[in-house]
C-alpha cells in the first residue's frame, strides 16, 4: 500500500551528485523511500539508476553536497559495510554468491559465527546452519542450509541473497532487474514474495525494465534521465505515456517500426531444410525472404535458440541443409556462415558477444579489420573513422571511441555488438533477443536499425520472448514447441499474428508441423 507524501520516509537521498572523470554520472538527484513501499526507479541505461544505488551500498562515494538520510537522521555510507550497518542490502542482476560455499556460509559471509561464540577461532557451521533455518522456512525455500549454492538454480539462488539480506536485518531492499533470469512461475513467486516482504514493513527499491512488472508492483515510480531526477509518480498516475515520456523525453509513438515494404515471397536469402540436431532441435524446415523480418516465438527451452545456433554453424547438426541466395552452405564452423554474409547476434552479449576490457573501437572492428591491413600493417585511422560512423549512425552514447566496451549501459553495449555485425555487410541476420537487458529509448533504436536492414533487402530472424515484441516488429511468425515449428502466423499465411494464436501455437492446442516457409 503506497505510503502519502506527508508520510516520513525511510530513506532519503538529497541533492547527490556524482563525477567521474570526463563524465558527471548524476547531478543533483533526490529519492524518498518509505517503509512498506515498493518504490520503483526507472530510466534509460545510462540514466544513472546504478550509480545512485552504488552511492547507497557504499560502493560509490557521492560528491560533496549531498546528504543521505535514514528515519530522518543523516548517514555516512563510506562503505558496504556501513550501508549494511545501516540496513541496506543490495541484490544485484549478477548475484554475489560463492558457489563452492553452502545455503548457511552464504548467508553468514562477513557475519560468521565462532566456536565458543568468541569473535576468533574456528567457525561454527553447526550454529550458522541452525541460526538461518527460520528465514530460509519463512521465505519457502525447498533447499537445506547445508545445501551447495553452485547446486542451486538461478531463482534458488536469488532467495539465498534475499535470505541473506533479511538475516542481516536489512530494512531497504533494493533489486536490481531481478526477474532478468526467472521464468514465468519463477517470477510469479518472486513477486509473492517481494509483497511479502513488503508487507513486513520493509522498504524495496525495485528496477527494472519491464513495464509490466512496474505496474504490477510498484506503489510509487521514480524516473531518472540523463543522470537528473525527472519526477515521481504515484500508482494511480501510472501510464505508459507518462512513463515512456519521463524517461526518454522525446515521443516515441512510432515505437515498433514497420515501414519496410512487403517482402518478395519468391526470393528466399535463406533456406533451412530438415535441420537437426541431436538433442533438442527435431527437423525444422524454413525459409527467409529479402526484405523480411521473420520472428521466432515459442516457450522458454522450445528450441529457438538451438535452431539459431544450428543454422549458424556454431552447434554440430546431424542432418539438414542450410542455403544462402540458392548456395548451399557446407557449414563447418561459423567462419563460413559469416563467409557466405549469414550472421548470429547471440543472446549472450557479455560472454559470447563482446571483449568487455576491449575498446568500442575494437569491438567495432575487430570481425572486418583485415581489410585495413596493408602490407601487414594495420591502418588505424581506418578502423577509428569507421567507429566514428558506427557510434553516429547507431546513436551509441559513449563519450569517446577508446572507452572500453564493458564500461558501458547494456543498451549501448548491444548497439556495439551490432554494429560490429553490421561492418560485415550480412546478407541475413539472426537477432536472438535482440533487446533484453536494454531500456524503452535503445529498444526503439533497435526497432529502427531493423526496419532500416529490412529497407535495404537484408533478411532478418528476430527470436524473442517478448510477444509485443515479435508481434510488432515481424512480418511472419514461426511458433516453436518442444524442438519443432509448431505453426506459422502473418506474412501470406492467412492467419493474423496475435499474442492468442502464439501462445495456442506454443502450449500445444494445434498439431506441430516439421516445415514452414
Amino acid at each position: 500500500m503506497s505510503r502519502s507524501e506527508s508520510a516520513p520516509a525511510l530513506l532519503e537521498m538529497r541533492g547527490i551528485s556524482k563525477t567521474f572523470p570526463a563524465v558527471r554520472a548524476l547531478d543533483n538527484v533526490r529519492l524518498a523511500v518509505h517503509a512498506g513501499e515498493i518504490h520503483s526507479l526507472m530510466g534509460e541505461n545510462g540514466a544513472g539508476k546504478s550509480t545512485l544505488m552504488k552511492i547507497l551500498s557504499g560502493a560509490y562515494q557521492a560528491d560533496p553536497g549531498g546528504e543521505i538520510l535514514i528515519d530522518g537522521k543523516p548517514a555516512v555510507i563510506d562503505g558496504p559495510l556501513a550501508a549494511r550497518a545501516l540496513g541496506v542490502a543490495v541484490i544485484y542482476q549478477e548475484l554475489s554468491l560463492a558457489p563452492n560455499l553452502s545455503v548457511a556460509e552464504n548467508i553468514h559471509a562477513g557475519r560468521e559465527l565462532r566456536k565458543g561464540g568468541r569473535a576468533w577461532g574456528m567457525i561454527d557451521r553447526a550454529a550458522m546452519e541452525r541460526a538461518c533455518e527460520d528465514v530460509l522456512k519463512r521465505l519457502g525455500a525447498s533447499f537445506r542450509p547445508q545445501t551447495l549454492v553452485g547446486e542451486l538454480s538461478i531463482a534458488e539462488q536469488q532467495l539465498v541473497e534475499i535470505a541473506r539480506a533479511i538475516h542481516s536485518r536489512a530494512r531497504i531492499l533494493v533489486m536490481d532487474e531481478p526477474t532478468t533470469p526467472l521464468s514465468s512461475r519463477e517470477t510469479d513467486r518472486l513477486f509473492e514474495l517481494i509483497r511479502q516482504l513488503r508487507a513486513e514493513g520493509l522498504a524495496i527499491i525495485y528496477i527494472s525494465h519491464r513495464m509490466a512488472e512496474i505496474y504490477e508492483l510498484s506503489d510509487r515510480v521514480s524516473v531518472l534521465r540523463d543522470g537528473s531526477y525527472v519526477g515521481t509518480l504515484e500508482r494511480a498516475e501510472l501510464s505508459a505515456d507518462s512513463l515512456v515520456s519521463m524517461m526518454v523525453g522525446r515521443d516515441i509513438s512510432g515505437f515498433y517500426k514497420k515501414e519496410h515494404a512487403p517482402y518478395d515471397p519468391g526470393k528466399a536469402v535463406l533456406s533451412v531444410r530438415d535441420i537437426a540436431d541431436a538433442r533438442r532441435v527435431r527437423g525444422c524446415s524454413l525459409e527467409l525472404h529479402a526484405g523480411e523480418v521473420l520472428g521466432i516465438a515459442g516457450l522458454v527451452g522450445a528450441g529457438r535458440t538451438e535452431l539459431a545456433r544450428l543454422i549458424f554453424g556454431a552447434e554440430p547438426r546431424v542432418r539438414g541443409e542450410v542455403a544462402v541466395d540458392g548456395r548451399t552452405l557446407a557449414l563447418r564452423t561459423p567462419r563460413d556462415a559469416i563467409d557466405a554474409g549469414l550472421i548470429y547476434l547471440t543472446e549472450d552479449r557479455k560472454r559470447q558477444g563482446l571483449f568487455l576490457d576491449m575498446s568500442v573501437r575494437d569491438n567495432i572492428n575487430v570481425a572486418v579489420c583485415g581489410r585495413d591491413a596493408r602490407l601487414g600493417v594495420l591502418d588505424l585511422a581506418q578502423g577509428a573513422a569507421r567507429a566514428r560512423d558506427a557510434i553516429r549512425s547507431l546513436s551509441i552514447r559513449v563519450p569517446h571511441a577508446k572507452v572500453n566496451v564493458g564500461a558501458l549501459s547494456g543498451g549501448n553495449q548491444q548497439k556495439v555488438l551490432l554494429s560490429r555485425l553490421l561492418e560485415t555487410q550480412p546478407r541475413v541476420l539472426i537477432l536472438d533477443e535482440p533487446t533484453r537487458g536494454v531500456d524503452i529509448g535503445a529498444k526503439s533504436e533497435i526497432y529502427r536499425i531493423i526496419n532500416e536492414l529490412a529497407k535495404s533487402g537484408v533478411g532478418i530472424i528476430v527470436i524473442s520472448s517478448e510477444l509485443p515484441e515479435i508481434i510488432g516488429v515481424a512480418d511472419r511468425v514461426l511458433v516453436m514447441r518442444e524442438g519443432e515449428i509448431a505453426g506459422e502466423l502473418g506474412g501470406y499465411s492467412g492467419k493474423p499474428i496475435t499474442q492468442e494464436a502464439i501462445i495456442e501455437l506454443a502450449t500445444g492446442s494445434r498439431p506441430a508441423l516439421c516445415e514452414a516457409a
